[in-house]
């Protein structure tokens, strides 16, 4: 065992086993290297694409929420003088009594209910 190196607590032969690494052309390898980066900056281009359109969807999904947030607060504020904004009176006059299928029992698209509680889609 005189020819036997020991490294990191395994048996070392002189010599290697099984077959050597073919020469590798050094210019095919940077091409293929500099392929692949260009590959990898597309895929990156691609993704913060995405993410850059995903994001602005939801900005304007935002925007349309918060001018639907403060719709709501300006009937809450003339609900609270009194005064029954328009778009309320439509829904509890007008809109309901022309569609029949409206008397299912689902919950009304807005999700507006009259004073006593009941959705005004829904048969009494």
């Amino acid at each position: 065992m005189d020819e036997n190196k020991m490294v990191g607590g395994k048996v070392k032969k002189p010599g290697k086993r099984g077959r050597k690494p073919a020469k590798i052309d050094l210019k095919a390898k940077l091409e293929r290297s500099r392929q692949s980066a260009r590959e990898c900056r597309a895929r990156k281009k691609l993704r913060y694409q995405y993410l850059e359109e995903l994001v602005s969807s939801k900005e304007r999904a935002i925007c349309a929420l918060r001018e639907e947030l403060e719709m709501y607060k300006q009937w809450c504020i003339a609900m609270d003088q009194g005064k029954i904004p328009s778009e309320i009176k439509a829904l509890l006059t007008g809109d309901d009594q022309k569609t029949p299928q409206s008397t299912s029992t689902k919950t009304p698209k807005n999700g507006k209910y009259n004073s006593t509680g009941i959705s005004q889609s829904k048969s009494a």
